[in-house]
């Protein structure tokens, strides 16, 4: 796109229509798609104008999936006849206010699918918390914090803590230290003091989040990621099973994303010995996929293949040839 832009602007002033040039960049940009490749991958981006009339829901009932170049929509649930075909244009575990301002921002609209509606309303603000608020500090409580009517300090819903700004600024402002300086580590390739250092924030997370914040699982993402480059199997597998326990709140039952961290989550289990747990996760990630790209999709397939290794595994298993 950037090429396309700067070979226009290389013609003659008498041959470029800027406002021309404007328009299709804004036509493409909302209309594009990421292309992923079998594995999930981005490999490209592609412009399919029957898909790009579909419309746009926070709560959707279909799935664009790529073979090739050729781009297919397919369902995620059972839609009844005349059931009008939606897909998401942005992340989904984002809280409603978030989702809202995107896409007002990028899409000029604001949407009322059947997750916005309920903004403001007592279910979507505990959410909001959740996902992207302060919790209350008591171990015994689980209590989501909205700010108190002096603006003091933010008050537990449930309990009645009061957390006082001064006490929340002092974690959010080490919290921002120690996430610049974990940020610079592993930009240097000093994978272990990035280690220790993403580590470290996720304790203060903690302490200012609820375990299932979006937060924490980014955080758990990039810990995911370090602790395979540092080969910590048992880290991995730490880390993906937190993170699939939030992906199982935030997105749709039958999402590709859950079915992609239960595919990795299965084969860090398979090699670690733990054929239990790697059959239960290989069959997550199985039903998802059989959904979203169907039974004969070559990720599908591997996963298949995968899940008869690891119950030949099992087999074995029983004679005492491998832990479980």
């Amino acid at each position: 796109m950037a090429k396309l832009v700067s070979s226009a602007l290389q013609l003659p002033d008498s041959e470029i229509n800027m406002k021309e040039i404007v328009e299709n960049f804004g036509k493409i940009s909302c209309n594009s798609h990421s292309i992923d490749n079998s594995d999930l991958k981005f490999v490209g981006t592609g412009l399919y104008p029957v898909i790009s009339f579909t419309n746009h829901s926070c709560a959707p009932n279909s799935f664009v999936v790529f073979e090739g170049r050729l781009a297919v929509m397919r369902a995620m649930q059972h839609m009844p006849k005349d059931t009008e075909v939606l897909t998401s244009y942005i992340e989904l575990s984002d809280s409603t206010m978030t989702r809202q301002k995107f896409l007002k921002e990028k899409y000029c609209f604001t949407c009322s699918c059947s997750r916005c509606i309920k903004l403001g309303q007592p279910d979507d603000i505990r959410e909001t918390a959740i996902v992207e608020g302060y919790w209350c500090k008591k171990s015994d409580c689980d209590g989501f914090l909205l700010c108190g009517s002096d603006n003091k300090g933010f008050v537990c819903q449930k309990c009645g803590l009061i957390r006082d700004n001064k006490a929340i600024s002092a974690i959010t402002n080490e919290l921002k230290r120690i996430s610049d300086k974990a940020s610079i580590s592993l930009s240097f390739g000093h994978t272990t003091e990035a280690s220790v250092a993403y580590k470290r924030v996720e304790e203060l997370e903690l302490k200012l989040y609820h375990p299932f914040s979006i937060s924490i699982m980014r955080t758990r993402a990039k810990l995911l990621k370090i602790s395979m480059d540092l080969d910590d199997m048992e880290g991995a597998l730490l880390n993906i099973r937190s993170i699939i326990q939030i992906y199982e709140r935030v997105y749709p039952k039958w999402h590709p994303l859950i079915g992609a961290r239960c595919y990795l989550c299965g084969q860090i289990e398979m090699e670690l010995g733990y054929m239990v747990g790697a059959i239960e996760s290989l069959t997550k990630a199985y039903n998802v996929f059989r959904i979203t790209h169907g039974t004969n999709s070559p990720l599908t397939m591997k996963i298949t293949s995968k899940l008869e290794e690891a119950r030949r595994a099992k087999a074995l298993a029983s004679f005492g040839r491998m832990k479980i």
